[in-house]
This record gives C-alpha cells, structure tokens and sequence, in this order.
C-alpha cells in the first residue's frame, strides 16, 4: 500500500503517533535525504506533513510536541531571521555586530544596537519575563501556552542540532544558538511592548539625570502634539492592514465570509509564517503566525475565520514628574517623595570594552527623555517624564491565539478577548460558518478616559491628547493613578465592557482608521478618546474600503471568489477623485508647462494626456498609475484645506473631502517634480506599472501589482524608491499573509489564501518564491484543512522530527 492510501485511511489521531521513514522536504534540511526512523525515548517529536509552497501540517499528541513541531519547521524556513531575534531579546547584538549598527526594527524601534541592548538585558536581568511566567493565567500566560514555548525552543533546537543552515544570512555564523523557552517567551514580550515601551527604547536608554549644563531643548505643546498625532499615526506605521467580515444576510448560502488582508513587513522578524496545528480531539487550526510566536495569529478553523487589523489605540501614556528640588532622581507624589529604582546594564561590545549604562525607573515605568527626535521630554531640575506601558505586563497573546483557534462561533472569539485580553495593538475582524460576523477592538490599554485627562493632564497633555490620544498626566497627584475596571485582567487597563465592539452586521470592516466606520450606517460612538477618534476625516484606504464593501454586501449572494477579485481589484480610491480634473487641470496650463520645486518650468502636457487615459487601476499592466503615484504622492502632502474644495463633512465621512481645487499651487509642484523625477530615471511617463514595480528573486524580475497608502488602494503595496534600479525595486512592507474564508454544507471551510513573500527568506529554500510568483500573478492557494484534502496534495511529504537523546 502506497503512503499517500495508507494517509487516507488512518485518522489525525493514527497520524499522531505514527512513525514515518522519509526524507525531509528540502526546505527543512541541507537538501540529502534524512530518515528518521526510531526517535529517542522520552523526548518530544511531532509528525509535520509538508503540502505545496512547503506549507506545513503540523501533529502531535499534546502543547509541548505541537511546540516542538512548530518550532522545527519554523527554524527549517526561518533560522536566521528567528536567531537574529533571540539575539535581540538576549541583549547580544552589540556583540556580535558592533553597537552602532542599526537595528533591523523588527522588535523595537532602537536607533543602534546598542540602545537595543541595553533595554533587552534590562528587561532580562530585572526577572520582568520570569515574573509574567510566573503570573497564574488568566492575568499570566496558560500552562498549555508554556508547553508550547517550551517544545518550541526545545523544536528550534533539534533543528540547528540536525541539520546544516544553508541561508547565507547565517551559515557557519557563531551567533546562532540553542535557545530557551525563556527566549520564547522574551520574543513574545518584545512584540507586546512594540507600541510602548517599544516607542521609546531610544528615550529610555539615553535618559540621564540633568548636570550643570543647560538643559536640551524641548518643543512647544503644540509642536509636541504635532509630532505626537504623527508618531501615532496608523496610517504613517510600516504595520495596517484591511480585513473584512460578511453576515449571512449578504452571502449566497447564508453562512459568514472574511477576508483579511494584513500590511506588515516583507523583510526581517515581523514576517508571518504559514502552517496548520492540530491536536487531535483538541486543536485543529490553520493560518499564520508571526515568526517566534508558538499559536496562530491569524487564521480559521473548521467554524471560524479571524484577522487583526492594527488599531488606533494608543498603547502608552506619559506621567509628568515634579522632581525634588534637591535630587532629580527623587519625585514627589502628593508631596511625597519616592526615590527613583536604578537599573544598571552593562552591554559585551565587539571589539571592545564593556558599555555600562544606568536606566531609571519609576512606580509608573521608565524615565524617557524622547519619543522620537521630534518629540524631546528633556528631564531637567524641575521635571521628568516616565512611560507607562500596560503591555509590559502582558504575555497573553499566545493565549488569544489558542483560543481564537479552539473557537467554534464568533461568540467564542469575543469570549476569548474578554478572558485573554492579550492583543496588545490590533482590531480583531470575524466570521463564522453560522452566518455571524464581529468586529471588536479589544486591546490592552492605558486606563485613560477623557474625564481623567480632562482632571489630570498637564499642559502638555492638553495638547497632545486631543491630537493623538497621547495622554501626558500629573504624575504629582495619586488621584491621577490610572484606576481599574472591575472586568479588567490586569490593573489600569479597561476591561472587556468599555470596548468597542459591532456584532452581526451586513459588514464589519476596519482598515487601521479608529472604530467610528466599521459600518458606515452604524456608525461606533462612546469610546475614550484614547481608542480613537470619532467624527475625523477617514483615511484615503478606508474611504475605499468602505465604497468597495458596502456596494458588495449590497450586491449579495457573495462567495469565496467575490473576496478574491476584492483583494486583487486594485482600484486606486485617490484616482477615482482626483485623476480625472488633474487631467483637465493639467490640460489648460498655459503652453502645457508647470512650475517645479526648484523654480525650473517643465512641459508637462504629455503627462495630461497619460493621466485622462489611466484606468485608475493599479494593476501591473496599468499605464498611468506610476506617474500618478508620484505625482499624488507630492500634491497630498498639502493641507486637506487647500487640496479639496468641498471639505469634510461628517454626515457625509465616505464621500468627503472631495473636489480637487485646480487652484492649489502645490499641484503644479507637484506634477512638474514627477514627470522631471521620472524623465530622470528613463522612465516613460505612460510606462506600464510592472515594468517599474517589482521584486527581484533568484536573479528574476516579478511584477508587484497594488499601490501605495496615498492611492488607497486595498491591496497595500509599500516599495522601495530606486529611479537608478528601474523605480519600485522591493517591497518594503503591504499584503502578506492573505486569507479568504467561508463555509459550504461540508464540514471543510471553503479557504483560499497567499503568503506574498513565501515561507523562507533563505534563497536557497524553494519556497523563498513560489508564493511571491503567485502573487505577481494574482493566483492563490487552496487550503488543505482536512485529512482528505491533505492526503491528496501531489507534494505531499511526510516527517516525524525528534529529539536526539
């Protein structure tokens, strides 16, 4: 009997335990078959059976194998970018890499190594990451989640043991390690404080108490709200994201669909990774995990699909310190004074010797002397600021997962936020086969309602609030402590019932504006300033979006494939708007010449004739839109005042701003700078966009479709400006792990999904493209969720991995 036969007839549970003799897929292994055939007695193993594009199937027995296995084939795709991680959670860049080199931003936003250093050895000397390991779930994370750490460094490890790395990013390097659940979990730590504490390792490691010379300079309140409302903004982050739900009132068959479409980096360790867990009688989910997680981030089971869509909710808050006048490392509060907690870290340097540096902290976190270089906090004589962080408190995103995973109604997944409350800066978009969708942004944050900033924020505060939500306290005042709700999981956060949240409704959309428009006829109103705005100007993506979804669930009877041509539409939202009076505009310039920045007239009267031609789509074939991103790119840098003529209106959010105003001068600036910009490069004004808009893999050209945050165009594509390399040459950040889910009678979810920048980065692996191909060319995979469709992929193979003991 044939392997593929024998599949068929054994269930999950036979293939749990069933021991295999097979080489492993080439991505897992140097490329020499490798049997295993008798796993040592008492360590883990896990059986992973490898689909087309090296998807794996991952299954075990219990949390710590599934760890195990997941770990494995993590590493067999990922292990360079997951070991320069764990260097970066343990503190070691510096050492290996020198501490003025950048980092790669994937885990914090320090500027040098050694900034990154010296906060990562802090978190690990101070016990922070044993002390929430240590926390009882549901306020710390589950026993089932710790196996799972701890089969995925024991996993992780097996792999490096077993097989020879053939990346050239890390082959034969001596940073690459064993490492510990420890690691795991320190991994997951960094990715929750990213939106806090993550913000201002610059700030908090350089921060030092004021000596005899003239302070630095700080910026006005209003200034700092400027800075703050951009710092912040969701739209200006290298992470979005769209994701959509359908109600079964709009789909042919009654039961729910989603879509989900997540903006996240294309390089480094904010990647996502494909696979399928399963336990059998226990788990069985499949998606996409961000690299270093041990759940699903993103995916569906047999009844339920899921998403995340980054949110607004700002995930800090500032505490202004009155300092004792004698020593600025002591406060007052209520005229108390406390001193500040010293925490000393010294940093192993290449080549060098050690760097010792002292951080200060405080009872509401960290002193920070910056948020950014356009946002100093100068700690003088008088005054300090600290951070507060809730998600330094937070090791529960695995814990979201598994129970997002284990869901069997969109019911279940608001349950799961509501135990959890583990998501630390992402919306939560769902479906489910009963016909229900959801949306709710549950995230863990800073307990600031508008009622306490209003009593509490200083001066600065009272700028920088109502522009980003960036709350800036009285750290002098007690009554100004953050409080808690009685549903909350941890203190000074809000509990599950001060959430926005939108239930069973034709459609649910969010793409990284606030709340306010998940639907537009149902507008989401009552939430803390602090989650979001209401009633603002809604960004060019949304404004899409919104057009796009509600004409669909208009139009009914939607299917899987409806989601599909969405994803790959590729209408330009800012062309619809605009392109057509920038053409007439551009058409009646006397002698068809613009003015440019530099003051030098251009002829542009070729570019009126490619923009009134351009489809206003930005598929690779299409002619025009690389001219006109280059050109809206510049013209919507201008005030929303100056841009359009009829302004916005909040009765009207989808439809307005509208109505380009010929009259602004930035137009001409604009237009003549792009076509000078591309006449440069040698590129031809009415240039297809894939001739210009492209990633290079293994030596080939592939065509990139989508377009950027200034089109609005759903299907983000973030690239890289190099006129000297042809234009667009590499996709910074846009779609990555996209999913497209519903249900039929079967009991197999109907799911199509594309991982834009395939499994490994390791350009030896065959899986370092074959999905970007299918990206390129707009096709998709089908999902094999079930044991039949499982056993029936051509590229089916088999592996038990083990521990060697």
């Amino acid at each position: 009997m044939t392997l593929r036969n024998r599949l068929r007839l054994l269930g999950v549970a036979g293939l749990a335990l069933f021991t295999v003799s097979a080489s492993l897929p080439p991505a897992a292994g140097s490329g020499a078959a490798q049997e295993t055939r008798h796993p040592s007695a008492g360590g883990l193993s896990a059986v992973i059976r490898y689909t087309e594009y090296g998807i794996p199937h991952i299954v075990a027995k219990d949390y710590a194998r599934l760890g195990f296995g997941t770990g494995w084939a993590q590493a067999a795709d990922q292990v360079c970018t997951l070991a320069d991680g764990f260097l970066t959670v343990r503190g070691e860049r510096s050492k290996h890499f020198g501490p003025d080199a950048a980092t790669d931003y994937s885990l914090s936003s320090a500027a040098t190594n050694l900034s990154s250093d010296l906060y990562f050895r802090g978190v690990r000397e101070s016990g922070t990451v044993e002390r929430l390991l240590r926390t009882p779930a549901p306020a710390g994370p589950s026993r089932d989640v710790k196996e799972t750490m701890r089969g995925f460094a024991a996993g992780y490890n097996a792999w490096i043991a077993q097989n020879r790395i053939t990346d050239p990013a890390c082959r034969d390097a001596s940073w690459v390690r064993p490492v510990t659940a420890l690691d795991v979990a320190a991994r997951g730590y960094a990715l929750a404080v990213l939106g806090g504490q993550g913000r201002g390792i610059d700030g908090i490691t350089a921060a030092r108490p004021p000596t005899a010379a003239p302070p630095a300079a700080g910026v006005t309140p209003e200034e700092a709200a400027t800075a703050a409302k951009r710092l912040l903004s969701a739209q200006n982050a290298d992470m979005g994201s769209n994701a959509v739900a359908f109600d079964g009132s709009t789909t042919v068959n009654g039961r729910g669909l989603l879509l989900g479409n997540p903006h996240y980096p294309w390089q480094g360790g904010r990647r996502f990774w494909q696979a399928q867990q399963t336990i059998p009688g226990e788990l069985n989910v499949s998606g996409a995990s961000l690299l270093g997680a041990t759940t699903i981030s993103i995916g569906h089971n047999a009844d339920v699909a899921w998403s995340h869509t980054v949110a607004t909710g700002v995930t800090l808050n500032l505490h202004q310190l009155t300092l004792d006048p004698a020593d600025p490392t002591a406060y007052l509060v209520d005229g108390k004074r406390e001193r500040m907690t010293k925490r000393t870290v010294s940093v192993p340097v290449k080549g060098a010797a050690d760097v010792t540096r002292t951080q200060w902290w405080t009872r509401y976190g960290p002193v920070v002397t910056s948020m950014g270089a356009a946002l100093p906090l100068p700690w003088t004589a008088s005054t300090a600021y600290a951070l507060n962080d809730p998600n330094a408190g937070n090791l529960r995103m695995a814990d979201t997962g598994l129970g997002f995973g284990k869901a069997r109604s969109t019911g279940d997944v608001e349950r799961t936020l509501h135990r959890s409350q583990g998501l630390p800066w992402v919306n939560t978009v769902a479906a489910d086969r009963a016909g229900r969708s959801f949306f709710s942004q549950s995230q863990v944050l800073p307990r600031i309602t508008d009622e306490l900033a209003e009593r509490c924020s200083t001066p600065l505060g009272r700028a920088t609030y109502p522009a980003s939500g960036l709350a800036v306290l009285d750290g002098s005042r007690a009554d100004c402590a953050l409080g808690s709700d009685p549903d909350a999981v941890q203190p000074g956060i809000f509990g599950p019932g001060r959430m926005p949240v939108l239930r069973n409704q034709p459609y649910v959309e969010n793409s990284n504006d606030s709340a306010w428009l998940t639907n537009a006829e149902r507008p989401l109103t009552g939430y803390e300033r602090v989650f979001g705005t209401i009633a603002t100007p809604r960004s060019m993506r949304t404004r899409g979006a919104i057009e796009d979804v509600a004409a669909m669930a208009e139009k009914g009877r939607l299917r899987v494939a409806d989601l599909q041509r969405q994803q790959f539409a590729n209408r330009a939202p800012a062309g619809w708007l605009a392109a057509s009076e920038a053409a007439e505009w551009c058409a009646a310039l006397p002698g068809g010449t613009a003015v440019g920045t530099d003051g030098t007239p251009v002829d542009v009267s070729a570019a009126c004739r490619v923009l009134r031609r351009w489809d206003r789509s930005v598929d690779s074939d299409s002619r025009g839109a690389l001219l006109f991103d280059r050109f809206w790119r510049r013209a919507s840098s201008a005030p929303a005042a100056e841009l359009w003529r009829t302004p916005f209106d909040p009765a009207d959010p989808v439809r307005t701003p509208r109505g380009l105003n010929t009259a602004a001068p930035v137009l001409g600036r604009a237009l003549a700078d792009a076509v000078t910009e591309l006449r440069a490069a040698g590129i031809a004004l009415d240039a297809p966009l894939g001739e210009h808009q492209f990633v290079v893999r293994n030596g080939k050209r592939l065509p990139v479709g989508g377009g950027t945050e200034s089109l609005g165009v759903w299907n983000k594509t973030e690239p890289r400006w190099n006129p000297a390399g042809g234009g667009y040459t590499e996709v910074s950040s846009g779609s990555s792990y996209i999913q497209a889910v519903g249900w039929d009678d079967s009991r197999c979810p109907v799911a199509r999904t594309l991982l834009t920048y395939s499994q490994s980065e390791n350009p030896r692996s065959p899986h370092y493209s074959d999905q970007t191909r299918l990206y390129a060319g707009e096709r998709w995979v089908t999902s094999r969720f079930c044991e039949k469709d499982i056993a029936r992929s051509p590229d089916l193979r088999v592996v038990r991995v083990h521990e060697r003991r």
